[in-house]
């Protein structure tokens, strides 16, 4: 029951989850998103989500596909498949829903989704968000959020890539 329920917060694209945001949005619930691969999900993800989760009534996360990973990341990336790191993801008791994209940018599921807050990691200015334009035409607010020092997915492959090494 409770894995049925986690399962319930994951989209296999904007259409299928359409139906639930206009129901958050009628009820005029505040709606923030953010995206991104979370191949190995870790502590830092954990504490920019439940941050990212304050802004707002609804986190939506814009999960990319395998097919999107290996476009930004390279043929051997995920290690983890889309469909394990949905369900990692929609477990998070903050989190809303998880809504899969296969581009290289979540630019047209944040311009299909127009969230209140678009959320990204300080790494990234206010110009390089994708999606930033179309938030801030609609009324929105972007936001980044501080990350987690030592705490990324690349330091940890890199740590586990070297574990034989030393």
């Amino acid at each position: 029951m409770r894995f049925e329920k986690i399962k319930a917060k994951i989209y296999p694209d904007y259409q299928s989850f359409f139906k639930i945001l206009n129901a958050w949005k009628k009820n005029k619930e505040i709606i923030v998103f953010t995206n991104g691969c979370f191949d190995i999900l870790h502590r830092g993800h954990i504490e920019y989500l439940s941050e990212t989760a304050d802004l707002g009534n609804r986190l939506v996360i814009g999960l990319n596909s395998d097919e999107s990973v290996k476009i930004l990341k390279g043929q051997s990336r995920p290690f983890i498949n889309e469909e394990s790191r949905a369900i990692l993801l929609a477990s998070l008791e903050f989190v809303d829903a998880v809504v899969l994209f296969s581009e290289e940018t979540p630019y047209n599921l944040i311009s299909d989704i127009l969230p209140d807050v678009l959320v990204k990691g300080e790494d990234y200015t206010i110009e390089e968000i994708a999606g930033f334009d179309v938030v801030l035409a609609n009324g929105g607010k972007v936001e980044t959020i501080k990350l987690v020092p030592g705490f990324s997915t690349t330091s940890i492959i890199n740590k586990i890539k070297n574990q034989g090494n030393e």
